[in-house]
């Protein structure tokens, strides 16, 4: 298997492979770990009972994964990573600021599931936590060095090792004895409610800025329809099925979360190893994702200051310093982290939906997935430095968002008032989509007019040289 030799360049058309079916498995293995099953289990810590946090969890993965697969959907006609499109709509230099969010997020995410894979790597082999946060991450770095093949090829055996273990494990929970009425709807929580689905539609959006990077390689040709459904289907049925269970087993067994990896890998009693190696390969298996990701913003954010050509060296040493950083994250951070978590989640939320509002209304309804590949590689080209009509509202979408704000360390004065209740991420989808169409709408609609004239006359031009000889 040799490294991948693309980053954010172009693909071209000779060097696409591979059907829309594929998707699948990618983001259905993607889901498959203890993060998202830990994140189902908040519901529960919000104050929702068995019954409603189902409820949300079908709620929030069912709408917040229409965004997400919409962005997959982008990728064959482009051919270039997720992130790096966002110049068509910020600016060469403008997509700086939603880069700097998704690589916070990148690494929010790799120390989250590091630290889920090495707690539980730490009790199936009584190792020091520091140390097997460096080996679970050494491990990560070198499967994500060698890029997008291997990752495709890993998810779609990790997948079916995935379904057959936890069918087995999904019978042996439901197995579990739970408290008189926690099936019952009995009464609604609807802040908790509201809190909940945020958290879960968050998750979903949270992958907004991944799944092009993972399509961009399929033929030019290959079904947008396709494309969507498989990505959505894989997603949400990973993440249903995980977050489910997460939920059962936070009301089933007493301080479930304090230690979510070693407690799940228990249950199987003789086989409680081999299980515990399952769940490592699963925080290894979105890890990859998370490291792949950021190294890939990265090299977007820095390479319109210097003209980087990502030989395997180049590689190696940006993605080195992605995994030291993150390890770094996580070994600071292993106190408290369940708390930090939750913040962490919502926090990008505030920052990360504008962003994918913005995108989707761009090449959806704006541009029709028509733009110029070569103008987004270049500053100077049809998108400018800075796009500030898209800066603008960015930045006032944000803003409007603050009152709504539900976090440990602000809620916003909306969000009192609804008793907790967090519609951030409403507004953060609305508000933008908004601000953003229809003066962009004007814009473009300049700039053909432009075009059209300059045409007219270039074709006038030529029409009375002709006449003159």
């Amino acid at each position: 298997m040799k490294v991948e030799t693309r980053s954010i360049e172009f693909v071209p058309v000779d060097e696409r492979h591979g059907k829309a079916k594929d998707l699948f498995p990618v983001w259905f293995g993607a889901q498959m770990h203890i993060t998202t099953l830990v994140t189902g289990a908040l519901c529960i810590s919000f104050g929702l009972n068995l019954f409603w946090s189902i409820v949300a969890i079908i709620v929030g993965n069912l709408l917040g994964a229409l965004f997400m697969a919409s962005h997959s959907a982008q990728g064959p006609k482009l051919g270039i990573p997720q992130m790096i499109q966002s110049r068509a709509q910020f600016g060469v230099i403008g997509a700086i600021i939603p880069l700097l969010i998704v690589i916070f997020m990148y690494l929010g995410f790799f120390a989250s599931s590091g630290l889920f894979g090495a707690q539980t790597l730490a009790s199936a082999f009584n190792l020091d936590l520091t140390w097997s946060i460096i080996l679970m991450n050494g491990v990560t770095f070198l499967i994500t060095l060698y890029g997008h093949d291997i990752i495709h090829k890993m998810q779609k055996y990790l997948s079916w090792l995935f379904f057959i273990v936890f069918m087995i494990a999904t019978y042996m929970v439901f197995q579990l004895p739970l408290p008189a009425g926690s099936w019952s709807p009995g009464s609604l929580n609807l802040s908790a409610f509201m809190l909940s689905v945020a958290v879960v539609a968050t998750w979903q959006l949270s992958f907004a800025p991944y799944v092009a990077d993972y399509s961009r390689y399929l033929p030019v040709k290959t079904s947008v329809a396709k494309t969507f459904w498989y990505t959505y289907a894989g997603s949400v049925s990973g993440t249903m099925w995980m977050m489910g269970l997460g939920v059962i087993l936070t009301v089933a067994i007493p301080g479930y979360l304090d230690q979510a990896g070693a407690n799940f890998a228990k249950m199987f009693g003789v086989f409680s190893l081999f299980m515990y190696l399952v769940l490592v390969a699963g925080q290894l298996s979105i890890n990859v994702f998370n490291l792949y990701g950021a190294f890939m913003s990265l090299t977007t954010t820095i390479e319109p200051f210097m003209k980087l050509r990502i030989t395997p060296k180049v590689r190696f040493v940006l993605m080195l310093l992605v995994t030291v950083l993150g390890t770094a994250i996580e070994i600071g951070g292993q106190g408290n982290f369940l708390k930090l978590f939750v913040n962490f989640i919502l926090f990008i939320s505030y920052f990360l939906i504008p962003w994918t509002a913005i995108n989707l209304v761009d090449y959806y309804l704006l541009r029709r997935g028509e733009y110029s590949v070569k103008d987004i590689f270049d500053r100077n080209g049809k998108y400018g430095a800075v796009n500030w009509i898209t800066a603008i509202a960015y930045i006032v979408s944000v803003i409007v968002e603050i009152p709504f704000i539900n976090t440990s360390f602000y809620v916003g004065p909306v969000a009192e008032a609804l008793d907790g209740a967090d519609i951030a991420w409403i507004l953060g989808l609305i508000v933008p989509s908004v601000l953003y169409y229809y003066p962009m709408k004007r814009k473009i609609q300049r700039e053909q007019e432009k075009q059209q004239s300059v045409s007219e006359m270039t074709t006038e031009t030529v029409l009375e040289n002709i006449v003159a000889k």
